[in-house]
């Protein structure tokens, strides 16, 4: 089986392709925009399923249908549901809103693979049926966010809530959760990712290097340059500051 994934974030594209190697589906391409797409899919063989977002850098990746006619089977991930209907015209397994939880990957990907044996004979015309659109619909695509962590401590897992967390920040490259008992844990992601994984009404990015939830906020000081600083109840190592330009943000988000 031959697998592609369409995605113009390169983090949220390497983070999905990790999912997928769990559920041992190996990723041969993947693209991150419309014009990539179009040269590529003129110069390959169409695979046999494709993780396709909506929203790419230079365009919608409709775009891609209207000049060429894909032959694979496809299933969406994206962070806007408004485009669901469209995407049931097209040869869609189904349709899933980020962040990706990786049990509704997992149904996915299953329904996929129950398909298989259809797609050869008819990959001209695989379209989800009107049941199928039916119970789809009936899905009113509430957005879930991410409750917990699992975290590699030596050969050991471990698995953190996010009520054990204290704040999300980057250092040198990577991303680490602190937690409320002062102990620093490196995850696989970027804050980036976080700030569409995490419920926006319990925590706030309040500048490149810090994520921090409402409940450990200890103290807010008026800073330099109009700017504010966040006092938590164990980190330390540096100043969390909230930047000039998220201070309104920040001062609505409190409430």
């Amino acid at each position: 089986m031959t697998t592609l994934i369409i995605e113009d974030e390169k983090p949220a594209a390497r983070l999905l392709q990790r999912k997928l190697e769990k559920l041992d589906i190996q990723v041969e391409t993947m693209l991150h925009s419309v014009e990539e797409s179009l040269e590529w899919f003129s110069n390959n063989s169409h695979p046999d399923l494709i993780f396709l977002d909506i929203q790419l850098s230079d365009g919608l990746s409709f775009e891609i249908f209207e000049k060429i006619t894909i032959q694979s089977a496809i299933i969406f991930t994206t962070a806007y549901d408004e485009y669901a209907l469209k995407a049931f015209k097209l040869n869609s397994i189904d349709y899933l809103l980020k962040p990706i939880d990786e049990d509704d990957l997992e149904t996915a990907v299953t329904k996929f693979r129950n398909r298989l044996p259809k797609v050869s004979e008819e990959s001209q015309n695989l379209r989800m049926d009107f049941e199928q659109i039916r119970q789809m619909l009936s899905n009113p695509f509430e957005k879930t966010y991410k409750q917990r962590f699992t975290v590699k401590i030596g050969q050991h897992l471990k698995v953190i809530t996010t009520e054990e967390i204290e704040c999300f920040f980057s250092e040198n490259k990577g991303t680490y959760i602190h937690t409320f008992d002062n102990r620093d844990y490196l995850i696989d992601s970027t804050l980036e990712i976080l700030e569409q994984e995490l419920d926006k009404k319990v925590f706030f990015r309040v500048s490149r290097k810090f994520i921090v939830p409402l409940k450990a906020i200890k103290e807010i000081q008026v800073y330099t340059n109009s700017r504010l600083k966040v006092i938590l109840p164990s980190y330390k190592d540096d100043e969390v500051i909230v930047s000039r330009e998220k201070v309104q943000d920040f001062k609505s988000w409190l409430g």
